[in-house]
């Protein structure tokens, strides 16, 4: 169990369990504050600004995951070397995904929804609003920008659980087929 910080991209810190490593990208299996299942991240090593290892925490932690019935998350084949790889694995792996992009003020900001197409450049999402609304028109995001794959992560399930099937698409119109 380790804990990790990035702190060009965020206050706070992720503990959890390694799942895989690649050339670009390592998988954590994140465990939450509350001692839970927060789902799996693909992140970029090089953001990574400080590692505890083992977690200071650990022995409790472990304890607590044993006693609440939480076991490790295996994914032995995810494939982590570049950003299309994860984005293409992460979308065979669960219903929506949450893709990570560095922001102008250096944060991070989530969007979560489900993937549409692969192209050289870019790829394309329909999007769950943060009120559980399925957009109707795809957004784009460039490879380059993304720092942070999350799949199966409390937030994100729950969006999909009120927001349902995702609607058809939106195939005309003045939005349609420009960069977000």
């Amino acid at each position: 169990m380790i804990r990790l910080w990035r702190g060009g991209l965020e206050h706070g810190s992720f503990c959890g369990y390694v799942a895989g490593v690649g050339r670009e990208f390592f998988l954590l299996h994140v465990i939450g504050d509350g001692i839970t299942d927060d789902g799996l991240y693909a992140m970029r090593h090089r953001d990574v600004t400080e590692l505890e290892l083992p977690d200071q925490h650990a022995p409790f932690i472990e304890k607590a995951l044993v006693i609440k019935g939480i076991q490790r998350r295996l994914a032995p084949d995810f494939p982590l070397d570049d950003v299309a790889q994860v984005i293409a694995a992460a979308h065979r792996m669960a219903p929506v995904i949450g893709v990570h992009v560095d922001s102008e003020d250096e944060s991070e900001v989530c969007y979560i929804g489900r993937l549409i197409d692969l192209e050289e450049e870019t790829f394309g999402m329909q999007e769950i609003s943060p009120d559980a609304e399925w957009l109707r028109e795809v957004s784009q995001f460039a490879w380059s920008e993304v720092s942070t794959v999350s799949m199966h992560d409390p937030y994100a399930s729950a969006l999909l659980a009120v927001a349902g099937s995702a609607p058809a698409l939106q195939t005309s119109g003045p939005d349609v087929g420009h960069l977000s």
